[in-house]
């Protein structure tokens, strides 16, 4: 049945032992953050009983010995192979592994924040809701991976989701990042799309929504986040992010949040400015036409107004704040490429080789 935020109807035992957890998580190529992400999770002070599963992929930096190791450490901690990589595909392969009635969806890239479980537990069972998450909060090593962080946190780099909010507020929410979710909703709705390559956590969220159950953000749920740390790497990730953020638009249309319109907005009026640009100093573009078009340098000078405004805003060093600029732009722009080829096109066969390829 749907979830109902009604004190009391929680679907939790109102006796007896803790309600069990299963973490499931995704792994590919993460020998640098894999431990800190377990150690995060054994670490909770939740009182039930817990399991993590991790789907594996074909890793190619050492993570296979990390997880053989941590696996022959701990009986809590289980694997099911994912050959393809593709994250849906190892999500549900991890959830169909799991025993227990909560799944807690965990990325290697992330920790978890001390008391998380409990809390989540609490909420759900508090709110009635089938599918719950916090904040990210992204942390990098000095460089362009801060850079980056600081982007991530920054009001100006992911286009206003809440969960990327310090000053997120308690409520239903239209996805959930990092999912705290209810096995048997999951099971409602067919778990995650599987022909999904990016976007999986809000495609999810929205049929779940559909089927009228809750969705939840509780702001004190808090995951520390290591973003890309390499240029290369955050344009191959949000270009794909993009790509597959066009092809939910191809199959829901207007249902997308307007947000989502922006890059590729930018995107456009920026290269038709470069278009525009040397036909109106040469005067080819003249008279009302030239004016009428020329309106379309608003758009550019807006947005160089935003970066400025982002980087005197952010503390730091001159270096820092240009790097900000530098990374908010690859991160906008990749996306908006991505979203109009995905909309045009649709997804195909484009994956997020940024974990893959050097």
């Amino acid at each position: 049945m749907p979830s109902r935020a009604v004190s009391g109807d929680s679907g939790f035992p109102n006796s007896g032992p803790p309600v069990a957890v299963s973490y499931v998580m995704p792994v590919l190529n993460e020998a640098g953050y894999l431990e800190a992400a377990i150690a995060s999770i054994v670490g909770q002070d939740h009182p039930g009983d817990f399991e993590i599963v991790l789907a594996v992929g074909p890793s190619t930096d050492g993570t296979a010995d990390i997880v053989d190791r941590l696996v022959a450490a701990d009986h809590r901690i289980r694997i099911v192979e994912n050959p393809g990589m593709d994250i849906p595909i190892g999500l549900n392969l991890a959830i169909a592994a799991s025993r227990h009635p909560i799944i807690v969806r965990v990325d290697a890239h992330t920790e978890l924040a001390p008391g998380y479980t409990s809390r989540a537990v609490a909420t759900l069972e508090r709110t009635g809701a089938a599918s719950l998450g916090g904040v990210m909060i992204a942390t990098g090593k000095p460089g362009l991976q801060a850079a980056v962080a600081r982007a991530y946190n920054s009001r100006y780099g992911l286009g206003g989701g809440a969960y990327h909010g310090e000053q997120a507020t308690e409520g239903p929410a239209e996805s959930a990042y990092m999912g705290v979710m209810r096995a048997d909703a999951l099971r409602e709705i067919g778990g995650f799309d599987e022909t999904l390559r990016r976007g999986e956590d809000w495609e999810l969220n929205y049929r779940l929504r559909q089927a009228g159950h809750i969705v939840w953000l509780d702001p004190q749920l808090r995951v520390s986040y290591w973003p890309r740390s390499t240029l290369l790497k955050l344009h191959r990730q949000f270009f794909a992010t993009g790509v597959w953020r066009g092809e939910l638009v191809r199959r829901l249309g207007a249902r997308n949040p307007l947000r989502f319109f922006a890059p590729p907005v930018l995107l456009i009026s920026l290269v038709l400015s470069l278009i525009l640009l040397p036909l109106h100093l040469t005067g080819v573009l003249s008279g009302w036409l030239g004016w009428m078009l020329a309106l379309t340098y608003l758009g550019p000078i807006a947005y160089l107004g935003l970066l400025v405004v982002a980087a005197v805003t952010t503390p730091g060093s001159l270096a820092d704040r240009i790097r900000l600029m530098v990374v908010l732009a690859t991160m906008h722009l990749s996306w908006g490429a991505g979203f109009i080829l995905g909309v045009v096109r649709g997804a195909r066969d484009v994956v997020d080789r940024s974990r893959t390829e050097s």
